[in-house]
């Protein structure tokens, strides 16, 4: 079963593969993380990146006991978890490991699947244009994702667009990747949308 943890070993081997980080191994992965603590910290003042919105919830996907990357969700009042693409919504993420975009946008697209099915031709189509949009990653780096209902889905890095995939159903099933019920990890979106009912709210 494809799962949002098979997207980061999925990216891990293919990074590796490719020479993007020929030196990474599990063995040298606490090494890693500890270097990327101060950058995880810094994410923490990060100014509200969607108007009016405050940060709803947050948590960390772990694989094999190491952190992949933090994610931190920012919704506006009356966000319904239940209808989230009803909503505009900002979900950043502070990577702990080397990504390609490459890797990223392939198994995106597994991922969507478990949210709605779209056909083979489709998937071609959005993987290209989500790895067009994404930069490759390392570890500190945070992407931060911004979606407006009927809009589609821009990307952000260090407060400049780095790329966006203008198409409304790509980007209901790609945030639905971390906020839909049918998502492979329950446990995280719970802790993303620990408090919608009061985000936005003194």
């Amino acid at each position: 079963m494809i799962t949002i943890k098979s997207i980061a070993i999925t990216a891990l081997l293919a990074s590796a593969t490719a020479g993007f980080h020929s030196n990474f191994a599990l063995a040298q992965a606490s090494q890693g993380s500890q270097a990327s603590q101060p950058a995880a910290a810094a994410a923490g003042s990060a100014t509200t990146p969607l108007a009016g919105a405050r940060m709803a919830g947050q948590g960390t996907l772990r694989f094999l006991g190491f952190d992949i990357y933090r994610a931190r969700l920012w919704v506006q009042p009356g966000f319904d978890a239940g209808n989230y693409a009803a909503h505009p919504l900002a979900l950043e993420l502070t990577y702990q490991r080397n990504f390609t975009a490459e890797a990223i946008a392939k198994r995106s697209m597994e991922e969507m699947r478990r949210v709605g099915s779209f056909s083979a031709q489709q998937a071609t189509r959005w993987q290209q244009l989500l790895q067009e949009a994404l930069p490759d990653v390392k570890p500190g780096d945070r992407l931060l994702g911004v979606y407006q209902p009927g809009a589609g889905a821009v990307f952000q890095m260090g407060g400049r667009v780095v790329g966006e995939v203008p198409d409304p159903e790509f980007a209901r099933l790609f945030f639905g990747i971390w906020l839909s019920p049918q998502t492979s990890e329950p446990g995280l979106r719970a802790e993303l949308i620990a408090a919608p009912r009061t985000a936005g709210q003194p």
